[in-house]
């Protein structure tokens, strides 16, 4: 059974920055107080829908792969802030890139959905089901954002990334470490079915992703094979610059390891923040190409999802 590999990456945000200063004027807030709780100074509002956004990540990384739309087997977008429910984001991806013939699918599990459907796409790659698959994080978080409260408001940006998977002699994608734990599934939600905003339990999801999860994402070194002193870096959901910094910590890195931090200029992307902060931090040359780097992401459900990847 062939592995995969991801050859291409590709990120996209849109050009309206919304800074601390801005939500100083819409809510009881501050900037002092926003960078010490949450690390954030700044996030991107988009104007256009999902797919839009999706799109155009996706674009870029089959430009950047080489490929022709047609090579494309399946296209998946993880999304919770998707408001079409069919045809699905994938599929009017696929359309707009004139990708013929894909299976097409959007996949929901929250903030880990990206590292989900990375999960998916390479598991149907590795069975034969694919040559190559475009997977995509993809989220519109400013939709489903209750503007008046402070706690949660200060957190969410857009935005989206996205990666080409390819079949690969080696297997460059590493066994996925996923579940999730249902009966905490009510501290990050998406509240009212017609007009849902985002919720959650603050200082109980902080506890969850700082005390119980550096063993998960370690456990993910373990099934690739590897110790987490020989990763070349990290890239988790970016949550909050807090949960990141406590969490790494806890994973016993080298010095040098390079860390994701793109919460502190996009927020908390839900979905899209894995391949944002990958793509962004691949196009930077800030990781090595060959080397491997920890994917993982965690939020509601509650879920997580991770795997080692070796850089593009």
């Amino acid at each position: 059974m062939p592995g995969s590999r991801i050859t291409a990456l590709g990120h996209h945000q849109p050009a309206r920055v919304l800074t601390n200063t801005d939500l100083e004027r819409m809510v009881d807030t501050s900037d002092e107080w926003i960078r010490r709780r949450t690390g954030i100074a700044q996030r991107h509002i988009a104007d256009g829908s999902v797919a839009d956004l999706a799109t155009e990540a996706a674009a870029k990384a089959l430009a950047s792969a080489g490929l022709e739309p047609g090579d494309i087997g399946m296209v998946t977008v993880a999304t919770c802030s998707a408001i079409d429910r069919c045809p699905s984001i994938a599929a009017q991806v696929a359309g707009r890139l004139g990708i013929t013939s894909p299976v097409c699918f959007d996949l929901n599990n929250g903030c880990a959905g990206f590292c989900t459907a990375l999960a998916t796409a390479d598991h149907a790659v590795r069975a034969g089901a694919a040559q190559h698959a475009l997977v995509i994080g993809a989220e519109k978080m400013s939709d489903i954002t209750d503007w008046t409260d402070r706690s949660t408001c200060v957190l969410l940006g857009d935005g989206a990334g996205a990666a080409i998977l390819s079949a690969d002699d080696a297997a460059a994608v590493g066994p996925v470490v996923w579940g999730s734990d249902p009966a905490r599934r009510h501290l990050v939600r998406l509240v009212d079915e017609w007009q849902p905003s985002f919720a959650q339990d603050g200082q109980s999801v902080f506890r969850w992703a700082t005390q119980e999860l550096p063993a998960v994402a370690a456990e993910a070194c373990r099934r690739a094979g590897i110790a987490t002193t020989d990763l070349a870096g990290v890239v988790t959901h970016q949550a909050n610059l807090r949960i990141i910094e406590a969490l790494t910590d806890r994973l016993e890195l080298r010095d040098d390891v390079v860390i994701g931090r793109d919460v502190v200029d996009s927020g908390n992307t839900s979905a899209a923040s894995v391949p944002l902060a990958l793509s962004k931090m691949v196009s930077r040359g800030e990781l090595p190409s060959g080397e491997p780097v920890l994917l993982f992401a965690f939020g509601g459900g509650l879920s997580w999802a991770g795997q080692v990847v070796t850089c593009p």
